[in-house]
């Protein structure tokens, strides 16, 4: 088969924060995918599948605190020497996490034990003592995904539009609105608070709509604090992507937030992505609560 860019992506995170549903949207895509690879086998791995032993459009393994502690402490290391002597490799690594409340709620839900339970019967020390294992790995990761409040579709479309989507050169752009009362995006590079804008939540005729709406546009658009609003983080952003693609940076989140994340919020990001999207191709725009309404 024929191949651009040979690529490989690495999953890892915290028990319970979604590596399983992310591996599956990357096999979906056409990823060689293995779960759980010992991270000795990861050089071996790379080799074969350039060598054209592994038909794929990529591979992706997820590795997590099951493996032996000093191989995960050094995984970053054993990464940067992939990258090095194997140049025509892309190589991208993505953390998954969330808090331990939800990770706690997912595993009693699931009922399934966590991966060091037969080291650590309690739960809330295993997740604990997970974190600490995983804490290089984190820092050294290009993109860290909290799925807190994330659902498994909208994990499942960050995995397709960010890591698999390659439209053009530069940092894959995440901007999303949210509403502070389901909490704040804790992934977030940029974060803008618009709940100063005039709210159409008091108006009962719009309070049924959304910032995607003409109605609600036409609403916010009839104040001039409004327009310097978004114009000012239009251009805040635009001049850090900038810096951001002349540094290598591969994955920018930005999070603009209002108090339910269904009015102000949406119709910002809208527009400041409408504003960038002519000199930012891979950019992806992302309503984290509008489902909550």
């Amino acid at each position: 088969m024929t191949r651009t860019t040979p690529r490989l992506i690495l999953v890892t995170g915290q028990s319970g924060s979604g590596k399983s549903v992310a591996l599956a949207a990357l096999e979906d895509s056409g990823f060689y995918c293995i779960d759980n690879l010992p991270p000795d086998l990861l050089d071996h791995l790379a080799e074969s599948y350039l060598e054209g032993g592994i038909a794929a459009r990529g591979i992706a393994i997820s590795i997590d605190a099951r493996a032996p502690e000093q191989s995960l402490a050094g995984l970053p290391q054993r990464i940067e020497d992939l990258k090095q002597r194997l140049p025509q490799l892309a190589v991208n690594s993505v953390f998954l996490e969330a808090d331990q409340q939800r990770l706690i709620a997912r595993f009693s839900e699931t009922r399934r034990r966590h991966p060091l339970s037969y080291q650590i019967d309690n739960l809330v020390e295993a997740i604990s003592r997970e974190g600490q294992l995983l804490t290089p790995i984190r820092a050294y990761a290009d993109l860290v995904i909290d799925t807190s409040l994330t659902t498994v579709h909208q994990l499942r479309e960050d995995v397709r539009s960010r890591l698999v989507g390659e439209k053009a050169a530069g940092p894959r752009i995440l901007i999303q609105s949210f509403g502070f009362k389901f909490g704040i995006p804790l992934d977030s590079d940029f974060l803008f608070d618009v709940r100063f804008l005039p709210n159409p939540h008091w108006d009962t005729s719009l309070r049924p709509h959304s910032g995607l709406d003409e109605t609600v546009v036409n609403y916010l658009e009839q104040h001039p604090v409004t327009h310097q609003t978004r114009s000012q983080i239009s251009d805040f952003l635009s001049n850090i992507l900038v810096q951001a693609i002349r540094s290598d940076r591969s994955y920018v989140t930005c999070s603009v937030g209002c108090t339910g994340g269904k009015h102000r919020s949406v119709y910002v990001v809208e527009k400041i992505a409408r504003d960038l999207k002519p000199t930012f191709d891979n950019l992806v725009v992302r309503h984290r609560d509008l489902a909550n309404h």
